[in-house]
């Protein structure tokens, strides 16, 4: 248990550090090529976040553990919303929002989520079939927008650069950063992950509560590092592309690699009155906290702190459900 604690820590460092190089990398692209920070986060640096969440579902549905491929796919997006993006709402509220650049994401999200719901709640079986689908949206959607970023659709962020700043570094460096940056939080996650296991294990906490809390935060730790980091260095869009195309990324990238390499049905280890509790708890969550986050910024262009505080109430009473119910 002692070896474990460390490890955790070590990969808490790791993702830190990692987060910090990932995001210089990604906002010098950016600029470098007058891209929006908003569509960088939500495609290369979503990408890069979701590396760890990839790697533990594949995993574990290679091994039939469909427990934790599922969980962590639905546990991240509740993650990623009602923690990371609330974070980042409350620090910083009143953000105002490119809805041309966030509209997109947002709707393939929802066009994903519509699929995943009707099978999950119909046959409650993910054939690869509907993996090989999910694949497909996450291909049209990568497709369609970087197009729209290379045919003048998207409006570039305006930076203003003060005339005393250094000039920009090489290009190499940029992308050396990000590729490094994105493999040391892939690292640090793992590290988190395994021991974070170990550790709840430890606890006797069930498998099915460990993936859609422990792992899931465990895996969206770098959305949260690439958050804070962004917070604090002044890029707010990068933070919330960010999260909106980790969301999207883990119903059809996470949730299509997981199911194409072995279909599995819908979890039922914990029930509420005799229903599937991932029926009556985990999905209609799911949707209603990246509702509640994008409908009002599209309608407003804002995003309010009051979103922020109330997602991070409904986290708080999900992980409170998860343990006590």
């Amino acid at each position: 248990m002692a070896l474990a604690i460390v490890l955790f820590l070590v990969g808490f460092v790791l993702l830190i550090k990692g987060g910090d190089w990932f995001v210089d990398g990604a906002v010098g692209i950016a600029h470098r090529y007058h891209i929006p920070e908003i569509l960088i986060g939500a495609t290369i640096v979503s990408i890069g976040t979701t590396i760890p969440e990839v790697m533990v579902s594949s995993m574990a549905a290679a091994v039939g553990q469909s427990q934790t491929a599922y969980g962590n796919a639905i546990g991240s997006v509740i993650c990623n919303t009602a923690l990371i993006a609330a974070i980042t709402i409350a620090a910083k509220p009143s953000l105002d929002v490119d809805t041309r650049t966030f509209r997109t994401p947002v709707i393939f999200f929802f066009l994903a989520a519509a699929l995943y719901s009707v099978i999950a709640y119909t046959s409650g079986y993910f054939s690869r079939t509907i993996g090989i689908i999910l694949l497909a949206i996450f291909i049209a959607y990568m497709t369609i927008t970087v197009r729209q970023a290379f045919t003048g659709r998207l409006v570039t962020d305006q930076v203003e650069e003060d005339e005393g700043e250094k000039k920009e570094q090489p290009l190499w460096k940029d992308i050396l950063f990000l590729i490094v940056g994105a493999a040391v939080i892939a690292v640090g996650a793992k590290l988190l992950v395994d021991n974070g296991k170990i550790i709840a294990a430890g606890l006797g906490v069930p498998e099915s509560v460990i993936a859609l809390t422990f792992i899931a935060l465990g895996t969206s730790l770098p959305e949260l590092v690439t958050a804070i980091t962004s917070l604090v260095k002044g890029h707010s869009s990068l933070s919330l592309g960010n999260i909106v195309g980790a969301n999207l990324f883990n119903l059809v990238l996470v949730s299509g690699m997981a199911v194409t390499i072995k279909p599995f049905n819908v979890p039922a280890d914990k029930l509420i009155a005799g229903r599937n509790a991932s029926l009556v708890v985990d999905i209609p969550l799911m949707l209603f906290v990246m509702a509640f986050m994008t409908v009002p910024a599209l309608c407003t262009k804002k995003l309010r702190r009051y979103q922020g505080i109330i997602l991070l109430i409904v986290y708080a009473a999900y992980v409170a459900f998860q343990f006590f119910f």
